[in-house]
């Protein structure tokens, strides 16, 4: 593949962006590919080169680059009246509705601007309901680039994982193994009364994708209610993407306190959102006391964006078929997998997957996951798949970098560029587009 023009637009970015872009995990190497635009499930660089598109922008696009009539004619409405106007519109309303209606835990919604602003709002929250300062997170577990949750090590033995934040900040911060009940019980026990709550995605979609063991967010939600702190679930990556409209809660049966939002819920365009129990999102400004503000809150394009895609989902079958492209694709992952690199571990649910390349795998397959991992004690991979984001991080995570993505980009398909993103599927997918990325993966492993 040529790819002049998107080296000399790096050339040009390296003297007017750090490192070249605005956002780290697009920094592939050598250097990125620049995206001239969308076609339905691919995109198209500034070469001309097409590719099958399994990034959809980290997540967003649960419809695909080319927009049905009806959320671009409501997207288009609202640009075309104003762009913005610092005060309420009825379509904030709606959206707000529509999502209190299909969310098991959601009574009352404030929406933001992304899920990092979501997040850090839910911490705030849940620290100023509760009086309580500690925050529980996941080990190698990702919330944003907020100063709570941006924090290496284990236990409270915590310190910030990035430069510019004061250690201050990583005292308050609480570090467990994902699925690991043994060390959620121990930090509890000796942080019970300090506990504001335990934050924490459904299912880890920030690094590599990983299912809780049987029995885990049940433990979670007893723990938080036995010693009166709150269960977060960080829904910005599986929210209205796996279990539907009822997004992951539903899909597992455990309803947290609070609930974070983004990608989806904005149809696209930038967003967040923490939703809950009306007695505790209340206590947001000017209802409460909890400060909360932005001036582009709500803003009616994305309010508009997000409603109509939510809507145009549920009214046209779209998670049966991007559930079912998502089956066919792990399915035959699984089975290449078996055939040329069994040590590795196909994981997923519903319309997300990956390829984790694991570096220990059973002699045999008898009665395992046949399309993606969901951590069964009966499968024959049980021992051996990731339980917890640091499990991924000590697979061949290089290997990812270096010559898979590049052979796959080569290949004609977009995957996301590290071993740690989820991928994703979309309705603007066919059949045919899960055959081209089968054959690709078959060539490249």
């Amino acid at each position: 593949m040529n790819h002049e023009q998107s080296r000399s637009l790096y050339d040009r970015a390296l003297s007017v962006l750090p490192g070249g872009v605005n956002s780290s995990v697009r920094a592939t190497q050598p250097y990125p590919f620049f995206i001239e635009r969308g076609d339905g499930g691919h995109v198209i660089d500034a070469d001309g080169n097409k590719y099958v598109d399994f990034v959809m922008g980290y997540g967003p696009l649960l419809l695909g680059h080319d927009l049905p009539e009806q959320v671009q004619a409501a997207v288009q409405q609202h640009a075309s009246q104003g762009p913005m106007y610092g005060a309420p519109t009825e379509v904030e309303v709606e959206l707000a509705e529509f999502v209190a209606r299909h969310v098991p835990s959601v009574e009352m919604t404030r929406f933001v601007n992304s899920g990092t602003e979501a997040t850090v709002s839910a911490v705030r929250l849940a620290r100023a309901y509760t009086g309580r300062d500690k925050i529980v997170v996941m080990e190698g577990g990702y919330h944003g680039a907020q100063e709570s949750t941006l924090v290496e090590g284990s236990g409270a033995d915590t310190h910030p994982s990035s430069p510019g934040i004061p250690d201050s900040f990583a005292e308050h911060t609480l570090t467990v193994p994902f699925n690991d009940e043994e060390a959620i019980h121990a930090v509890f026990e000796e942080h019970g009364e300090d506990i504001a709550a335990v934050m924490t995605e459904p299912i880890l979609g920030n690094y590599g994708i990983v299912h809780p063991i049987d029995g885990y967010h049940e433990t979670l939600r007893d723990l938080t209610e036995d010693h009166g702190a709150l269960l977060i679930f960080d829904e910005v990556i599986t929210g209205f993407r796996v279990g539907g409209l009822q997004c992951a809660q539903g899909k597992l049966g455990v309803t947290p306190d609070i609930t974070t939002f983004g990608k989806i819920v904005g149809g696209g365009f930038p967003v967040g959102a923490i939703g809950g129990r009306s007695e505790i999102i209340e206590n947001f400004t000017p209802a409460g006391e909890v400060f909360q503000s932005g001036t582009f809150s709500g803003h009616p394009v994305t309010m508009a964006a997000g409603l109509e895609t939510l809507r145009y989902a549920a009214e046209n079958d779209v998670y049966e078929h991007v559930n079912e492209l998502g089956e066919k694709l792990r399915s035959g992952l699984t089975d290449i997998v078996a055939d040329q690199a069994p040590n590795y571990t196909v994981v997923g649910t519903d319309s997300m997957f990956k390829t984790i390349f694991t570096r220990e795998g059973p002699d045999g397959r008898d009665g395992h996951c046949e399309a993606g991992c969901k951590q069964r004690e009966s499968c024959s991979r049980y021992d051996h798949c990731p339980k917890n984001g640091m499990d991924v991080k000590r697979t061949e995570t290089d290997r990812w970098e270096r010559l898979f993505w590049q052979d796959m980009k080569d290949a004609g398909v977009f995957l996301t560029a590290n071993q740690f993103e989820s991928q994703f599927i979309c309705d603007a997918h066919t059949e045919s587009d899960i055959e081209t990325a089968l054959e690709a993966y078959k060539a490249v492993l």
